[in-house]
């Protein structure tokens, strides 16, 4: 689906209000409907079944973007950006895999928008080290957490709080702190008159029902449990590769790894690789298998 093809977002107040009104008219898809669109278009390239997931997921975006509003930079750039990266999740997906388009492109449009930011705030100067990244995108959510929600300078104890929470120094959230300056708040009104309501007020409620919270929550104790029996198909080194590389939290590098085992880099590479294609097969036998009782439940 071509950008141009998207509803328009114009500039001011008012074209944002337009623009996420527009977007409500588009409804959103059922899970089987979903898969199907996802498969036409991926075995097939349908333009058509790609423009209904894009515009379905069109809210998604928008309700993403709105907490990135306290960057100083014009919404409707920001959810411009978001809606690329929904294209790009759309162009990438594989409904096979089991899960839904917003879980997966939650994650793209994330990384557009906040590329996007990085770009426009000049990192030249502002650095571009993954302490000064974690700890641009995140000092609000931490402030927040900490009830730091004054304008101004942070308290020596809120600033050490945060300097433990993201593991960057203090002087860096100083600096940061007052680089970004106070927040917006959700609350603010978006008209000058009170009729017009609240920005917190156009936020999207896409929460599943709860029949849906418990399905997915069994899908994923499932796929867990899968991925878990899958790695008992590695071997010890296997198994400490796949999970320092893929499954955690803070990936170890190559080199790191390579000391650890003493081999070179790239054989660390080529073990990490055959490990995951070995923990994908196994994850693609054990899900026919959990598929199946479900099968023959409906014969």
């Amino acid at each position: 689906m071509a950008r141009s093809a998207l509803p328009a977002i114009a500039s001011g107040e008012a074209g944002l209000s337009r623009y996420l009104t527009e977007i409500r008219k588009f409804p959103m898809l059922e899970p089987q409907e979903e898969f199907m669109l996802a498969k036409r278009y991926a075995e097939h390239g349908d333009s058509a079944a790609a423009e209904r997931l894009v515009t379905s997921h069109l809210r998604l975006v928008a309700k993403i973007a709105m907490g990135y509003r306290g960057y100083g930079l014009p919404i409707g750039e920001v959810i411009s950006e978001g809606n690329v990266g929904l294209m790009q999740a759309v162009k990438r997906f594989e409904p096979d895999k089991g899960f839904r388009l917003a879980t997966y492109a939650m994650w793209w449009i994330k990384a557009a928008i906040q590329e996007y930011i990085l770009r426009s705030w000049s990192l030249v100067k502002m650095g571009t080290t993954a302490n000064q990244k974690r700890l641009f995108f995140n000092l609000r959510k931490v402030k927040g957490q900490i009830q730091a929600l004054e304008e101004g300078d942070l308290r020596p104890d809120q600033v050490a709080v945060i300097a433990e929470k993201l593991g960057v120094p203090a002087e860096d959230v100083i600096s940061m702190n007052r680089r970004l300056g106070g927040d917006t708040s959700l609350n603010a009104p978006i008209r000058a008159e009170s009729e017009g309501g609240e920005w917190q007020d156009w936020l999207v409620d896409d929460s599943a029902s709860q029949e849906d919270v418990l399905a997915e929550s069994e899908e994923l104790n499932a796929r867990r449990t899968m991925l878990k029996g899958a790695l008992g198909v590695l071997n010890e080194r296997e198994r400490r590769i796949f999970e320092a590389r893929r499954l955690s939290e803070d990936p170890m590098t190559l080199e790191d790894l390579s000391g650890e085992f003493g081999v070179s880099r790239e054989r660390v590479r080529q073990i990490e690789v055959r490990a995951f294609e070995k923990v994908q097969d196994a994850v693609r036998k054990a899900a026919v298998e959990h598929e199946r009782p479900r099968a023959d439940a409906h014969v």
